[in-house]
């Protein structure tokens, strides 16, 4: 049985899901891990989120075989907490369960510096589902771009391009602008030769908003094999998830040149091609990448600032 305050826990919540991680406070070395549903409080509202917070904590201790007790430290990266009240209700909550006595608790964003970045401050990109650019410079000073949601943003991000190329193929099923070979790319993904079955599978909700982001790979896939309006889209919101960031560089007063950067989304860490061409398109807006880290799992960042706080 390990002692509680030799280990520390990482949280990293989300609108999609939350993990917790038990980890070793000497070494970093993770011992459990738990997972549940979405903890945003401004998506699920407070008491479901409070629950996801507690279900995956729990889940971590299970996983390693450790009896709950307050840990070391903890750190919790989560979506949903930039307004005070947000941060005194998950205060509150890791009060009332015995987490920790020591905590911190801060946006999600704060894990991919802690993470992905030499010295835990630089550029941060978030390029999943929907996308947005966080920046945080040596003294703390935070900043960002993008993030407005896919009705109002999330340019560069997965359901916008797969929702243009599904938009494309529409546009060549009626014969109208180029044809392209989206129609028949998407086509085969609906599992039909009739154009006319996009409409029944979006407008009830089959196509939700995480399929249509799941059709991004199809345009990337497409426009990699030379089709002019694939390409087009690709190019686009590359250039546009890179005008993201430099606002987001911009508003942070960050310096241009060899600034470091972290990168988290399937977009951006599953497709190669992807990441190079927003690189190219960031530096086309005047920043010059330095060192880039792929965050494939933010949690670790939570665990190296659990860890920060036992000095």
């Amino acid at each position: 049985m390990a002692d509680s305050q030799s280990l520390v826990v990482g949280i990293d919540g989300g609108a999609s899901h939350t993990i917790a991680v038990l980890a070793d406070a000497r070494t970093g070395a993770s011992l459990g891990r738990g997972e549940a549903g979405p903890s945003n409080i401004q998506a699920v509202g407070i008491t479901s989120a409070l629950h996801e917070l507690n279900a995956a904590v729990v889940g971590a201790f299970r996983s390693a075989k450790v009896k709950r007790a307050p840990v070391a430290a903890a750190a919790l990266g989560l979506a949903g907490v930039d307004r005070s009240e947000g941060l005194d209700v998950i205060r509150g909550w890791a009060d009332l369960v015995r987490l920790s006595d020591k905590l911190t608790v801060a946006n999600d964003a704060t894990l991919l510096f802690a993470a992905g970045t030499p010295d835990g401050w630089g550029l941060a990109i978030v390029a999943g589902t929907g996308s947005i650019a966080f920046t945080l410079d040596a003294e703390g000073k935070d900043a960002r771009a993008g993030g407005w949601g896919y009705l109002m943003g999330d340019e560069g991000s997965a359901f916008r391009i797969g929702l243009l190329g599904l938009r494309a193929a529409c546009r060549a099923a009626d014969k109208i602008g180029e044809s392209s070979a989206l129609l028949p790319a998407y086509l085969k993904e609906l599992g039909s030769d009739d154009p006319r079955e996009f409409i029944p599978i979006v407008y009830r909700g089959k196509w939700d908003k995480a399929a249509i982001a799941a059709l991004a790979p199809v345009v990337l896939t497409v426009a990699a094999s030379g089709d002019a309006t694939a390409t087009a889209i690709f190019e686009q919101e590359a250039r546009e998830l890179a005008r993201t960031a430099a606002g987001a560089v911009a508003a942070g007063g960050l310096p241009r040149d060899n600034l470091p950067i972290a990168l988290t989304g399937g977009l951006v860490i599953e497709s190669e091609m992807y990441r190079a061409r927003f690189l190219h398109e960031l530096r086309a807006c005047g920043v010059t990448p330095g060192a880039v880290g792929l965050v494939d799992d933010p949690v670790v960042g939570a665990v190296v600032l659990a860890r920060k706080l036992l000095g």
